[in-house]
């Protein structure tokens, strides 16, 4: 299915959801990524839900991106993270369901595509996002509720294996985070209305002749299917690094919430669910990088740092310590709604301070030293 690129690649980044927190955690994860020269040897940029509004600005605004001889950008935080803080300090997801409550024949879904629209996209398509020879290759994943497969938007084509691909599609960017970000129930589905001849059929899409299928895509959260968005890079690049914002499961002792809410037991399943398939692919993978089966590092939102062992295996020691501030940032909610200048500051040191301790220990050599904290005066 793959167009453009068809050999091994050698480096894949996967962005995980969780609302804007996850947006935030994952600037903090590029932005070391970026220092260290790692950003521009990405390949591939794999992303569900919160992930894709940072990974899809990431990819629309890539060439804009002026990267020196060490291939560090020395405008990521103008071009990059400076819009997307403050696309974070807006509330958005209150706004959507009261307007899909009371507009009519207005959904929630639309709502929420013309606010990533008006803010953050502008009328971009697909398209815009870089070629692979202008750069990573974006896939933005949501989750096909007709089919169960995992969707795929990217530039070179738009795909559900079960019923071919879309070469080529110019669907607006905002309508793909959208349908990656359409958490059930009430932002989705994201419904997504298509000419059937666009389609391509290919081996395998035994659907394909469903015209149905080819002229209407309903779709919802990426993380119903991968909350990780690894399936992509775990199978096509050498090197895999997972920046993982995704909340602990909570353990709810009091069952009045789910005996006498629909709603709650209804969420509280897929909850479940979603987290019992996280946790299989990342043991697996984490399995994988301790046999040398595959190469790379995992940092995750709720990881204690001090796992990493650094100062123990000879190497600088982490930018900070396990403590409760540190261990607080995965308890933050996930909605897309006003995140406070202290709340920001905080996920975007820690998912850069991950990034640091996790890189340094698995893929850098023992001289690298440790980063500085991003944002000033919201050290953990």
């Amino acid at each position: 299915m793959d167009q453009e690129k068809t050999t091994k690649k050698e480096v894949g980044l996967a962005l995980s959801g969780g609302g804007f927190r996850a947006t935030l955690f994952h600037i903090g994860s590029l932005w070391r990524l970026n220092e260290l020269g790692w950003l521009k040897k990405i390949d591939e940029i794999t992303s569900v839900s919160g992930g894709s509004i940072t990974a899809a600005f990431l990819g629309l605004h890539w060439k804009d991106l002026k990267f020196n001889s060490n291939g560090t950008a020395g405008n990521f935080k103008e071009i990059i993270v400076s819009p997307l803080r403050e696309f974070c300090s807006k509330t958005i997801d209150v706004k959507v369901i009261v307007g899909g409550m009371l507009l009519p024949f207005v959904h929630p879904s639309d709502l929420i595509i013309k606010s990533y629209n008006n803010n953050l996209f502008h009328d971009s398509t697909l398209q815009d996002l870089p070629s692979d020879k202008e750069g990573p290759r974006f896939t933005i994943y949501a989750t096909s509720l007709q089919t169960g497969a995992s969707v795929r938007f990217e530039r070179p084509y738009l795909g559900d294996y079960h019923i071919g691909i879309i070469p080529s599609p110019k669907i607006p960017i905002a309508q793909a985070v959208a349908a990656s970000s359409a958490f059930p129930p009430v932002l989705c589905p994201v419904i997504i209305d298509l000419d059937p001849s666009s389609w391509k059929n290919e081996p395998g899409a035994l659907l394909y002749n469903n015209l149905n299928l080819r002229s209407k895509l309903v779709l919802g959260d990426g993380g119903i299917y991968d909350n990780l968005g690894l399936q992509r890079i775990c199978r096509d690049c050498e090197t895999v690094l997972v920046s993982d914002a995704g909340a602990p499961f909570e353990v709810k002792d009091c069952p009045c919430f789910i005996r006498f809410s629909l709603v709650a037991r209804t969420l509280r399943t897929l909850d479940i669910t979603t987290e019992q398939t996280r946790a299989l692919r990342k043991h697996k993978l984490i399995d994988e990088f301790k046999v040398k089966a595959k190469e790379g590092t995992y940092w995750g939102i709720s990881t204690d740092i001090d796992d990493y062992e650094l100062v123990k295996n000879g190497f600088p020691g982490p930018m900070t310590n396990d403590k409760n501030t540190t261990r607080s940032m995965s308890k933050i909610r996930t909605r897309l709604n006003a995140f406070s200048e202290k709340e920001q500051g905080q996920l975007i040191n820690w998912g850069y301070a991950l990034t640091d301790a996790a890189m340094r220990r698995h893929l850098l050599g023992k001289g690298v030293k440790p980063g500085q904290w991003p944002i000033p005066g919201y050290e953990l």
